[in-house]
């Protein structure tokens, strides 16, 4: 279907539930099996409330709860034993966004990254800079570091801090702990030279938690949480806090959100190209499967998945680089929250 036929699909359908005076069904949507994320953004929707509200206090348990390890405080320290914060939330009805990337001493990531919507004409702050706007915007700064990322982090340093993340350095970074130097080009000939993306990404580092909300007044937001990747490069931002990469929404279409291997995929901005794609008629499985079949062009190891919902409330998800990929949704029809398991392609 070309781009004008999938423009007049989704106008049409707009105008009739419009027309018929039928509202809107409420659909909540995220990433993997983090079903209390998706029972609290539930609970704010099937209570009236808005998509921005049920996408931030979605998040915000995930954050809470410190779900997988791989979302909010004490998880995924750095090279440095430190655990950082990125975190996005979007609008789709103003196209308004708010983000947050490497964010210390805060918790409350996607709540920081509101703020920064809501107070700003800003996209994206960072750092420190990030932690002294949160401080000013009323939010409390702890340590992010528990037992268990101190121990995670320890261990990782006994074992010549393997796996990490750096190439075309000395010491060979395959054997060694940092600090590294450059390698001069004279010396690209060595074995390690050639970069192998996706080997430190598994379904225990999958980066993020993303949702995807619409409420009765058709109404629709995306967000992201993420303690990013483990063992990272201190000041490393990965795609879950891009527009576009970790979250994209858009009032007329429907929106999606991506996790995995955040260096790689955001370098292919696949939420935005699925929703684009559902912009040209595509089923949501079938345009987070294309989205993700561009990076496998690319990178054939890297591990990923893309959800996508339309406005109308169609769903569907794909995966590549593991078995199979669990999401969660919920809707009127459902009425309780559904883990879908999806196969992936290789």
């Amino acid at each position: 279907m070309d781009h004008t036929a999938g423009c007049l699909q989704c106008l049409v359908i707009l105008l009739t539930t419009v027309l018929l005076g039928e509202g809107f069904s409420p659909i909540a949507v995220n990433t993997w099996n983090f079903t209390n994320a998706t029972e609290k953004a539930w609970s704010v929707l099937s209570e009236g409330g808005s998509a921005l509200d049920a996408v931030e206090k979605g998040c915000t348990i995930c954050e809470e709860l410190q779900c997988d390890g791989t979302v909010g405080f004490g998880g995924s320290p750095d090279e440095n034993g430190e655990t950082t914060l990125d975190a996005m939330i979007m609008d789709g009805t103003t196209h308004d966004v708010g983000a947050v990337g490497a964010l210390r001493r805060v918790k409350d990531a996607i709540s920081v990254a509101r703020k920064v919507m809501e107070h700003t004409s800003h996209t994206l702050l960072v750092g420190d800079q990030a932690t002294e706007f949160a401080l000013m915007m009323g939010f409390k700064e702890y340590n992010l570091t528990t037992d268990s990322s101190a121990k995670k982090f320890e261990s990782w340093k006994n074992s010549s801090c393997q796996p990490n993340y750096w190439r075309n350095v000395l010491p060979d970074p395959k054997t060694s702990c940092g600090p590294y130097l450059p390698v001069e080009t004279k010396m690209k000939h060595y074995k390690w030279f050639t970069a192998k993306e996706g080997k430190n990404f598994n379904v225990k580092n999958h980066d993020t938690i993303g949702m995807i909300t619409i409420d009765k007044s058709g109404h629709i937001a995306g967000g992201t949480s993420t303690n990013g990747a483990i063992h990272k490069v201190p000041g490393r931002v990965g795609d879950s806090p891009i527009p576009g990469s970790g979250v994209y929404v858009d009032k007329h279409i429907g929106g999606a959100a991506a996790t995995g291997d955040g260096d790689v995929m955001m370098r292919f901005m696949p939420a935005l190209l699925a929703v684009e794609l559902m912009r040209n008629g595509l089923a949501p499985d079938k345009a987070a499967e294309t989205a993700l079949r561009q990076i496998a062009s690319y990178y054939s190891n890297f591990m990923g998945a893309v959800v996508a919902v339309t406005i109308s409330g169609e769903y569907g998800a794909a995966c590549h680089g593991f078995d199979k990929f669990p999401y969660s949704v919920v809707n009127s029809e459902l009425k309780t929250v559904t883990v879908m398991n999806v196969p992936c392609f290789a």
